[in-house]
């Protein structure tokens, strides 16, 4: 299908935007739930209406990153007692959405929803656990990532 110069969907007459189906919930899916997607699945509960069920996981076992935390207080967040969880550990395995952040995590998505009704996107995160320097410098790769997903976050869901 084209898109049409000005970006509508010809049924509607709509911005595409406007179309997209109401999300009722989400999981928030990177390689071991330690940083980008718990990072991501606080920053989406102070985004999204609370009626949107925000969850997250790996595709792998992580530890918890003391850093995610050390990132998330400064702008008044917590993950409180939660710990990093795999994907196929989880007991409901059904969402409306699937960010998925890493690319194995993207494939398992993939592979995991088939052929089922799942909308499945590619946010594309670097990770920062691979920077090296000053405590500082690694915080502030921590920092850029928690921007660049919330501005994926408003930029997705408005606000």
């Amino acid at each position: 299908m084209s898109r049409r110069p000005d970006d509508e969907r010809p049924e509607t007459g709509a911005p595409a935007s406007d179309v997209r189906p109401k999300i009722s919930s989400v999981l928030f899916l990177c390689g071991m739930n330690s940083i980008r997607s718990p990072m991501a699945e606080a920053l989406a509960r102070e985004i999204l209406p609370a009626t949107v069920y925000v969850a997250s996981a790996g595709v792998r076992q992580g530890q918890r990153d003391p850093f995610v935390d050390t990132v998330l207080a400064e702008r008044g967040l917590s993950l409180g007692d939660r710990q990093p969880q795999r994907y196929e550990d989880m007991e409901d395995g059904y969402f409306d959405l699937i960010v998925t952040m890493a690319p194995e995590a993207h494939h398992v998505a993939l592979d995991a929803t088939g052929t089922a009704s799942v909308e499945v996107e590619f946010w594309p995160m670097p990770d920062p656990s691979v920077v090296t320097g000053s405590r500082e410098q690694i915080l502030d790769a921590y920092r850029d990532v928690l921007k660049r997903i919330e501005e994926r976050l408003v930029r997705r869901f408005g606000n």
